[in-house]
């Protein structure tokens, strides 16, 4: 039973606390997330079975900060690192070790010098760097104020895409930081690719095998009890990545106008009778189709009829169905280039998969589709799924707030199109949406929820929205909600596209909250309406001296969109702010920025 369900049985029965006590119980719910909430419900059961709730709480927080206890760390860009973590520590847990599981973002770098083990499960991003959340931690290992580790056991686990050069960086970066410091790690580190589900559960496995001896035999001398009651992991949804709801696809529709360079689509997609919920903030999952004409032309040129059975984990299905639902045909990866071209002995791909650069290089320009086609050969079925990996939900940031839209969630998709090898080609995600699937066709998906990415807990805060093209899209989140909640709160929009009347995403919307006082600033950024080109950092550096003042004022600041051009223009903008506005040196204003972050007064959903 949820926390909610538990506070609207205690109004229709006789209930043991007071009008007021009730009341207070309700705002505190009403601010938790669902994995708070079922933490609450397990508190809440645990502390009936053992006590006094106030000497539990006591009782984890001592056995938290003990020796004996494993501490998992974890930096997560789009949560997949952050589930492997709430694996080791549901695993760890059920041998009865003491476990602490914390963000990296909620971490206090000199607590280190009291810790004895250490996990660590961080993904990489953009040009090997780390999350978000890893940042401060990241940089700290470096720093001279990093304590010596010595006698510290540590075990790394990184995820990351191998379509990318600097594959798992951030875990390499950790690991050798942290022994450099005097720590040992007592496994080997694991880099593990997009489809790392089995692989992990192996590391997993490893990681406690390895902790066990020394926690049990630590636990034991200072008679420290598994910590009990701080799992993250339940869920109030039984949907997830791996067990995702089948929803219907109820609207797909284009906001760009008939000459715009874009296409981008206005989703809408049912969530009823799934007991689904998220906040503002969190991205949504989404499986695709990969296009069946595609698939059928890539089973001539390998000369398969499609009818033929292969096997894919505990699942048996014709290779046509396991192409078009299953499998990875858009991303390509150096991995496929490297089985396929074994598998079909083509002298000229073993050649370019010798060289990582000359890989890199060749995958950029083509889908797995291209490879294939560019290569045709004679292929086993099995061994040509045994090829490729598991095909990847896309995660879109939610355009919607569920106190707004109820049992639907939005989303704002830009199709990814180009042309290559004399045809179109298309993303897989966004060409499923916007050009083959149907309005009520089935789509499988789960929420992804984002904690580093929130709406300020008091209503009342400013804040300093920064999201140019799709980016736009929690902040249309963040509006309905803060309009729902009749916030008091100053709000200000900056958004940017090539043009105005082709590009102006949810135009009606945002003028509509300009005019009930709910946007307090807007600044558009069309790059392409005038000979020179401004974009939305051009008019955040314009308007620096009221941006610096609400900052001043207590503002939080966001930005959505672009990590490699955008993200990173619009950090040095803000750094260009805080010298000039406040009066700040180089160093000074850094620090600004990363106290804003620590604060969570600056967050980003980046991509």
């Amino acid at each position: 039973m949820s926390p909610a369900q538990l506070i609207q049985q205690m109004n229709q029965a006789a209930s043991p606390l007071s009008a007021q006590q009730v009341s207070d119980l309700q705002k505190l719910v009403s601010t938790l997330d669902p994995i708070q909430q079922a933490w609450i419900s397990g508190y809440l059961a645990a502390s009936a079975n053992a006590g006094s709730p106030s000497n539990q709480v006591a009782g984890i927080a001592s056995q938290a900060t003990e020796a004996s206890v494993l501490t998992i760390l974890y930096g997560s860009q789009t949560g997949n690192a952050k589930g492997v973590a709430n694996q080791l520590k549901a695993q760890a847990e059920s041998r009865g070790l003491a476990v602490k599981l914390v963000n990296m973002a909620d971490f206090k770098p000199n607590q280190l010098k009291k810790e004895k083990f250490i996990a660590i499960a961080v993904s990489t991003y953009g040009e090997g760097e780390p999350p978000e959340d890893a940042e401060n931690l990241h940089e700290f290992l470096s720093s001279k104020k990093a304590p010596k580790l010595d006698g510290v056991k540590v075990a790394v686990i990184g995820l990351g895409d191998s379509s990318y050069e600097f594959f798992c960086q951030t875990a390499i970066d950790f690991e050798e930081k942290l022994t450099a410091l005097g720590a040992q790690a007592i496994v080997p580190r694991a880099e593990l690719d997009v489809d790392y589900d089995d692989a992990a559960a192996i590391w997993i496995s490893s990681a406690v095998d390895a902790f066990e001896p020394d926690l049990k035999a630590s636990q034991q001398s200072g008679q420290v009890a598994p910590v009990a009651g701080t799992s993250v992991s339940a869920q109030t949804s039984q949907y997830s990545k791996k067990n995702p709801f089948a929803a219907e696809l109820s609207v797909v529709q284009k906001i760009t106008g008939r000459d715009s360079t874009k296409d981008v689509r206005h989703v809408e997609i049912s969530l009823e009778d799934s007991g689904i919920t998220y906040q503002t903030g969190d991205a949504l999952g989404v499986y695709f189709l990969n296009d069946e004409n595609l698939v059928d032309e890539l089973l001539k040129q390998v000369e398969l009829t499609g009818t033929e059975n292969v096997t894919l984990g505990n699942e048996t299905l014709s290779v046509r169905q396991a192409l078009i639902e299953k499998l990875e045909l858009t991303q390509s990866y150096p991995g496929f280039v490297e089985k396929y071209a074994q598998a079909t002995n083509n002298a000229e791909l073993l050649k370019i998969a010798e060289d990582k650069a000359a890989l890199r290089e060749y995958i950029e320009a083509r889908q797995i589709f291209d490879v294939i086609a560019q290569n045709p050969a004679k292929l086993d079925a099995q061994v040509l799924v045994d090829c490729a990996r598991k095909l990847q939900a896309r995660l879109y940031s939610i355009a919607s707030s569920q106190t707004e839209v109820e049992e639907e969630v939005h989303l704002t998709v830009g199709l990814v199109a180009f042309d290559a090898f004399d045809s179109e080609h298309l993303g897989g995600c966004s060409g499923y949406l916007a050009r083959r699937a149907e309005e009520g066709a089935s789509v499988k998906v789960f929420v992804e929820h984002n904690d580093n990415f929130r709406l300020p807990s008091d209503d009342n805060t400013p804040m300093i929205m920064v999201g140019p093209g799709t980016g736009i899209a929690p902040f249309r989140a963040f509006l309905q909600e803060r309009d729902a909640r009749g916030s008091e709160g100053k709000n200000w929009l900056f958004f940017g596209n090539p043009n105005f009347t082709q590009d102006f995403l949810y135009q009606v919307e945002v003028q509509g909250y300009v005019k009930s006082g709910l946007l307090t600033n807007v600044d558009l950024a069309f790059s392409r309406d005038q000979a020179e080109k401004i974009y939305v950092q051009d008019r955040l550096r314009e308007q620096g001296a009221g941006v610096f003042a609400w900052l001043e004022q207590g503002a939080h600041f966001y930005v959505c969109g672009d990590a490699n051009h955008m993200a990173k223009d619009v950090h040095q903008v803000l750094l260009d702010i805080v010298k000039a506005h406040g009066g700040k040196n180089d160093e000074q204003a850094e620090q600004y920025l990363k106290d804003l972050r620590s604060t969570n007064r600056y967050q980003k959903d980046v991509y």
